[in-house]
């Protein structure tokens, strides 16, 4: 049995910030095709429009998310800070959800050296 993938949801709050909540992606072992062995996969609800990105710079003003999306870091870290001042780090291989597409949202500063590379993926957990 394979553990379960964590990642970090941003979500709007009653009062129009945002909050950072811990959840998992469940993952099943599946055999994806024949002479392949088995993988933990996950569902992740997506629609066309996936983007890829990079960026010497990511800071940002506090804004909310243009679309519910899964951001998917691959190079680079980012620092994001919701509402209530709260902050994490992700880097590559981290994956993040955003929900907070209303109200006075986050802000996403760059860590470290440049480039900043991310997929965003829009869809819902």
């Amino acid at each position: 049995m394979s553990e379960d993938k964590p990642y970090t949801r941003v979500v709007i709050t009653a009062d129009g910030g945002s909050a950072f909540e811990d959840a998992a992606l469940v993952l099943t072992e599946r055999r994806i095709t024949a002479g392949v062995p088995p993988m933990a996969t996950a569902g992740m609800a997506a629609s066309s429009g996936v983007t890829y990105l990079r960026s010497a710079d990511f800071d940002s003003e506090p804004h909310p998310a243009p679309r519910e999306q899964w951001v998917v870091m691959v190079r680079g870290v980012i620092e994001v800070e919701v509402s209530d001042g709260s902050r994490r780090r992700f880097g590559p291989g981290d994956l993040v959800h955003v929900s907070d597409t209303t109200g006075r949202g986050h802000v996403t500063t760059a860590v470290g050296e440049p480039p900043f590379e991310a997929l965003f993926v829009p869809g819902g957990p």
